[in-house]
């Protein structure tokens, strides 16, 4: 996989996003088209690409590389002479729609060989978009209500994606002011955001077509007293980038730490925020829970035993468990005054865009367009 040459300003910046075409990468691909001037030359590594995020105004500084990050010869082809990594690529899975093999094999060994890669390429900058569930909400269902960085609170991972978020980011943070060739040194931090929505976010467009399915209607099934920091998808792009120019410019500030990534959205109860979004394209949500709360964990439990089950078969994936039942059930609303006080971060984006913007998409669901 030889990359052709860049063709643009010589003393530009050559950004890797890892993970571009999915629904945060291309979201921080657009940001950084946008507002990052210094950049000459994005490469978008996939192992899925999207045409369409080269085309447009910006597409001629875009280059799409295929490619894995479990391959480790692939991931140092293409960090071969860039100056910052945002790694998002991540396999997101709490459903048991994929192996915990699987999991690792992204999440966590793919994140060692863009360390290794970064170091042996000399890139000074890694991003990495670590995930909220790092730290929780745990299982147990203990509470985090707007708490920050250093909050004490019960972590205990059950399942294979938050353990697998929770190793990466260390390995992220570990590899902090270590050797990169050429003499310099590696400069690393994570960004955990909280809950992402926005344009192409899969979930979302599933409750969508659910809803419309059913004549317009979601059913309650979880707590409005469990309260939820949501995050809009561009102001997580917006806080990735800001946080690369820090570790650039001022790598004291932000180097081998992890931030929590959250913006000025209404704190709320999973599904009544949900329904700030969906309600406005069209769909209801149910007044009142359609079964009390132990019959929920029951149905959680019994889906726990068919999807162990049935795994061989990879046929039941239900959204539907025990962990997302303990999510949706347990207060994790933070904060994000650490980034600001670091980096200088605040949202680019308004509650009231980033709405807009989300509620045109799912509109545009109706029409028959791409989730």
């Amino acid at each position: 996989m030889a990359l052709p040459p860049g063709d643009g300003d010589p003393q530009g910046l050559v950004y890797v996003v890892t993970g571009g075409c999915g629904f945060l990468g291309s979201h921080l691909v657009q940001v950084l088209l946008e507002q990052e001037p210094a950049l000459r030359e994005l490469r978008v590594f996939d192992v899925r690409l999207d045409p369409s995020l080269a085309q447009g105004p910006h597409g001629d500084r875009v280059r799409l590389v295929q490619g894995d990050v479990a391959d480790a010869e692939a991931v140092a082809e293409v960090l071969a002479g860039a100056d910052a990594v945002l790694h998002a690529a991540s396999l997101v899975d709490v459903w048991g729609r994929v192996t915990p093999e699987a999991i690792a094999r992204v999440n966590v060994q793919g994140t060692r060989n863009v360390i290794a890669g970064c170091q042996a390429q000399g890139v000074g900058c890694l991003v990495y978009t670590s995930s909220m569930e790092v730290v929780g909400p745990n299982t147990r269902g203990d509470p985090f209500f707007r708490g920050d960085e250093d909050s004490p609170y019960p972590v205990h991972h059950t399942e294979p994606y938050p353990l697998s978020k929770a190793q990466a980011e260390r390995l992220v943070l570990e590899a902090n002011d270590t050797p990169v060739a050429g003499g310099g040194r590696l400069v690393t931090c994570a960004l955990r955001p909280t809950g992402i929505y926005g344009e192409r976010h899969p979930l979302m467009a599933e409750f969508y077509r659910r809803g419309r399915a059913a004549g317009g209607w979601l059913l309650r099934t979880l707590p409005h007293s469990a309260e939820h920091g949501r995050v809009y998808a561009g102001n997580v792009a917006w806080m990735h980038v800001l946080a690369a120019r820090a570790a650039r410019g001022r790598p004291a500030a932000v180097g081998g730490q992890a931030f929590f990534c959250y913006d000025a959205s209404p704190y709320a109860a999973y599904e009544d925020f949900n329904m700030l979004l969906l309600g406005p394209a069209g769909l209801r949500l149910g007044g009142r829970p359609p079964a009390p709360r132990w019959l929920l964990a029951l149905l959680a439990r019994l889906n726990d035993g068919l999807r162990a089950l049935l795994r061989p078969l990879g046929a039941y994936a239900p959204l539907l468990n025990s962990y997302t039942l303990a999510v949706g059930s347990t207060t994790f609303s933070v904060r994000t005054d650490k980034a600001q006080r670091r980096f200088g971060y605040r949202p680019l984006f308004t509650w009231e865009q980033a709405r807009d913007r989300t509620v045109a998409w799912l509109r545009g669901l109706a029409d028959g367009g791409a989730s």
